[in-house]
């Protein structure tokens, strides 16, 4: 029975360059086309999107809600709201935005009160808006702050270092909160494009890591890929790698001590992105009372090393 070829799930298809497969963020570079509406998940969206868009979105939500409402009292005439100012259009729509601003919050000042059955129809129904608006707003709110995440960030480079009496290849990383994560694991696979019987295709390889995992994780972790006789990188130079498109991507799996949950984190080097004969600088010491400081701002200081060889 013939062995089937290993695919990650990002296909071995090669049609021409790609910016890079995983994105520094650990998005996958696909832009989905043709996506129906009925199949969008709202919920996962706004749950994924980046606070300043999520508080911009909300504001923009809150005050377009208003007023539109405020168009509609004024629709319905500004004599209809008792109370309201109606010395110009300017004072009419103010006093008929803040009367929709403190109905839809439920506030009710009481200086303006809406007159006649069709204002308190609508009245009645921005208050019910209202209500359910905050309500989903505050479950977004807890959902997005309760949501364990991983804030795993990564060496600007990975380095070919040496390693015992060989080669390797070196990246590290740490953890930017200080939430405990543990049980931490590390996959580490090599996508490089070569030519396979006249046509080029995507090849993926695990790389062999010296160490897959760790129990705890509160200082940096340097994962190393030796390179021997049999990893995949043996005997490569930085052009044959450039030629091959090569990208070493990653993930990594740990649990959160905070939520009990277990997070990931997905990341990429390019071939352009690996400095050749350089090691890592130590990012910690003990200071004079015996506590371990770490200094994560110097996560990417690397030293320079004299020439070595892939082999």
């Amino acid at each position: 029975m013939n062995q089937q070829p290993f695919d990650p799930g990002l296909t071995q298809k090669f049609s021409g360059n790609i910016r890079r497969i995983i994105n520094h963020d650990g998005s996958f570079n696909v832009h989905r086309h043709g996506v129906r509406w009925r199949n969008l998940n709202f919920y996962q969206y706004l749950i994924n999107l980046s606070w300043p868009r999520f508080l911009g979105l909300v504001l923009a939500a809150y005050f377009l809600s208003n007023a539109g409402f405020a168009c509609l009292y004024l629709l319905l005439g500004v004599e209809n709201l008792q109370g309201a100012e109606s010395g110009s259009p300017f004072e009419a729509f103010t006093s008929a935005f803040f009367f929709s601003a403190h109905t839809f919050t439920t506030v009710g000042y009481g200086n303006i009160a809406p007159k006649g059955i069709l204002t308190s129809l609508v009245a009645a129904l921005e208050a019910m808006i209202g209500l359910l608006s905050f309500a989903l707003a505050t479950g977004l709110l807890y959902g997005r702050f309760s949501r364990p995440s991983a804030r795993i960030v990564y060496s600007g480079h990975v380095l070919i270092a040496p390693y015992q009496e060989q080669t390797s290849l070196q990246f590290r990383i740490t953890n930017q909160r200080t939430n405990m994560l543990m049980e931490m694991e590390a996959k580490v696979l090599l996508m490089l494009v070569e030519n396979v019987g006249g046509n080029f295709q995507r090849k993926y390889y695990d790389l062999k890591l010296e160490r897959s995992n760790i129990y705890f994780f509160p200082l940096t972790w340097t994962i190393v890929h030796p390179i021997d006789a049999a990893s995949p990188l043996y005997n490569r130079t930085a052009d044959q790698l450039a030629a091959s498109q090569a990208e070493i991507m990653i993930l990594i799996k740990g649990f959160d001590d905070t939520f009990s949950q277990v997070v990931h984190s997905r990341y990429s080097y390019r071939y352009d992105e690996i400095v050749w004969s350089a090691k890592f600088s130590p990012i910690f010491h003990i200071d004079e009372h015996g506590d371990v400081i770490l200094e994560i701002d110097r996560l990417n200081e690397i030293e320079r090393l004299s020439t070595i060889q892939v082999n």
